[in-house]
């Protein structure tokens, strides 16, 4: 049963992130979530999600996290995803290029009560440099 509520708030938060409505982000991280591998700017909690996740859908507009693999046991849900969007605002200092993305990431969430408690992953941000044309392709 706890694997089956897991998968539920792991994909309440793709449904929120795509939505935009990251204040609605509490209902899937517990207070006090840890992120293992934070983003540069993002902060500690459920609040530093709602910052990256903002930060990411102003430079992103039309973001959308769309799973490609899930595993599951009891207390972990780990998740292969890819990240689309256009390039229609600031992103780490680069100007708005109108250029669309799509990159992979993986993350494992670690659930207590159905909420993720701790995390650990990655998205691929060189990609999404490269793509909008800040770091050369090493092509």
């Amino acid at each position: 049963m706890a694997a089956d509520t897991n998968v539920q708030a792991q994909e309440r938060l793709g449904e929120l992130v795509n939505a935009g409505e990251l204040d609605k982000l509490d209902e899937v991280f517990a207070s006090g979530v840890v992120d293992n591998d934070p983003a540069s700017s993002q902060g500690p909690g459920p609040q530093g999600f709602k910052d990256m996740f903002t930060a990411m859908r102003t430079a992103f507009p039309d973001l959308k996290l769309e799973p490609a693999t899930l595993v599951t046991d009891d207390e972990h849900v780990a998740l292969a995803y890819t990240i689309t969007g256009t390039h229609d605002g600031d992103f780490q200092g680069v100007a708005p290029t109108g250029k669309q993305i799509s990159v992979r990431g993986m993350q494992i969430g670690r659930f207590e009560d159905g909420k993720i408690v701790e995390r650990w992953g990655s998205s691929d941000e060189l990609g999404i440099m490269r793509q909008i044309g800040a770091v050369p392709d090493p092509a």
